[in-house]
């Protein structure tokens, strides 16, 4: 039986990469942050991508770094990436797409500051907020299923991992 990949997404603090990372130990799969590919696969932080080439060409990048890693991981995609719809529907073709629903001041809290985060820094919080409302319908319309994301972590995950089995028939 083919192990579906599991394209997890929400705005930035949601929560993707540690869920991710938990329910990867779970299922005894391969976990990766598409941030972080990126930026080993391309040789520069995100912050330098942006500067050097724009939001665009790093949407770009996500879009083609995704398909990579249609192989059963577990992926926590960037907050961004199933905003594009072509992207969106490669991850809920080719595997379970996954949006994990986190109140806005619960990523607020978590992202504050991070200078790792183009957006954040270049954003006031109420952009932010506005950012987050706009990409939570664009999430609703794309993922294949939603979680509650405002519970603990572990929770999180095991309902995940209920979802991929079930998805996967096991």
């Amino acid at each position: 039986m083919k192990k579906l990949s599991v394209y997890l997404c929400g705005f930035m603090g949601c929560g993707k990469s540690h869920v991710g990372r938990l329910i990867a130990a779970t299922l005894n799969r391969r976990f990766l942050d598409l941030d972080r590919y990126i930026v080993n696969a391309e040789g520069m932080s995100i912050p330098e991508i942006f500067e050097k080439f724009g939001e665009p060409h790093f949407r770009q990048l996500e879009a083609k770094y995704i398909r990579e890693l249609s192989d059963g991981s577990i992926v926590a995609t960037g907050g961004g990436a199933l905003i594009n719809d072509d992207t969106a529907k490669f991850a809920r073709e080719n595997g379970l797409s996954v949006y994990i629903n986190t109140a806005f001041e619960v990523c607020c809290k978590r992202i504050s500051g991070d200078t790792n985060r183009p957006l954040v820094m270049n954003n006031t919080p109420e952009q932010l907020e506005e950012l987050y409302n706009k990409r939570a319908e664009i999430y609703r319309r794309n993922a294949v299923c939603m979680v509650n994301g405002n519970t603990r972590d572990t929770v999180i995950a095991d309902e995940i991992i209920k979802l991929v089995r079930f998805y996967e028939g096991s």
